[in-house]
C-alpha cells in the first residue's frame, strides 16, 4: 500500500453542539466512502473471513494482513489476526494514548501544544459520559497506533456524524496497511451508528496522507475554512456583552 504519511492531526469537529458547521462533502455518505465501502473490503467486515492462505478471521475487532495474499482476491487489504488486533481502548491504555498523542505532535512540528493530562484523558474519554473514543492498533501484541474520535452532528442531514480527531501509527509499524484498517474499522462504525459523514482534516503539506485519502474515496473540501477561538481569545469572547457593538 503506498504510504499515507505517518500521521494525521484531524483538526476540531463539532460535539454537543460546542462547533460550528464541520466541513463534509454534499454527495451521500455512503457514495462519499465509496472506496471504503467497496465490495472487495466488505469481507474484512465479516466474523470469518476466508483466506486463499487458509486463514479465518473469528472476531470483527481483529484483522488479518497478509502480504503474500492475491489482492485480486482479497481486496487491497490483507489482514492476519496473528499480526494484527484493533481493540477499544482502556482506563489502563492511559499512559500509551498519551505517548502517540505526543509523537504525532512532534510529527506535526507542533510539540509544545500537546499539553493534554492523564487526568484529561480519565475525565473525558473514560467516564460514565464519555466526550471521546479511541482504538488501539496492535501489530504482533505491540502497540503500533491508534485513532480518536467522537460524535458530531448535521443540522441539514439530522443524522450524527463520525469525526476522527487523531489517527496515528508510528514509524516502524508504517506501511504494513494500519492506518487504512483504522480507517476501514470506524468507517463501519459510522454505517453501523447511523452516521451520515465520517470526516477529517489533513495538514496542507501532507501530500502523502492527502493522496492516500482520496485513493479512498475522500474529497477535500476546499471552499471550507476552519473557524478556530482559543486560550485568551476564547475567554475574551466569552466575557464579551451580547449587546456590545464589534
Amino acid at each position: 500500500m503506498r504510504p499515507y504519511g505517518v500521521a494525521a492531526k484531524m483538526g476540531n469537529g463539532s460535539h454537543r453542539g460546542c462547533g460550528v458547521k464541520a466541513q463534509s462533502a454534499r454527495r451521500g455518505f455512503r457514495d462519499s466512502l465509496g472506496a471504503l465501502c467497496h465490495p472487495k473490503l466488505r469481507w474484512l467486515e465479516r466474523q470469518s473471513a476466508p483466506c486463499p492462505l487458509g486463514e479465518t478471521s473469528s472476531h470483527p475487532l481483529s484483522r488479518r494482513i497478509t502480504e503474500s495474499c492475491n489482492p485480486g482476491v482479497c481486496g487491497p487489504l490483507r489482514y492476519n489476526l496473528r499480526m494484527l488486533n484493533i481493540r477499544k481502548a482502556t482506563p489502563g491504555d492511559i499512559p500509551l494514548i498519551l505517548e502517540f498523542i505526543r509523537e504525532l505532535a512532534e510529527y506535526e512540528r507542533a510539540p509544545e501544544e500537546a499539553v493534554a493530562t492523564a487526568g484529561d484523558l480519565r475525565r473525558d474519554g473514560f467516564s460514565d459520559d464519555p466526550r471521546f473514543f479511541v482504538e488501539i492498533a496492535e501489530w504482533d501484541g505491540k502497540p503500533a497506533g491508534f485513532a480518536l474520535w467522537f460524535f458530531n452532528y448535521s443540522t441539514w442531514q439530522g443524522r450524527p456524524g463520525l469525526y476522527l480527531e487523531d489517527l496515528f501509527v508510528r514509524s516502524r509499524f508504517r506501511k504494513k496497511g494500519i492506518g487504512k484498517a483504522l480507517l476501514v474499522h470506524l468507517a463501519k462504525v459510522a454505517v453501523e451508528k447511523g452516521c451520515g459523514r465520517y470526516q477529517w482534516q489533513v495538514l496542507d503539506w501532507n501530500t502523502p496522507a492527502i493522496e492516500f485519502y482520496e485513493s479512498l474515496g475522500a474529497k477535500v473540501m476546499k471552499e471550507w475554512l476552519t473557524m478556530r477561538v482559543s486560550g485568551d481569545a476564547l475567554r475574551k469572547l466569552a466575557g464579551t456583552r451580547a449587546d456590545k457593538k464589534k
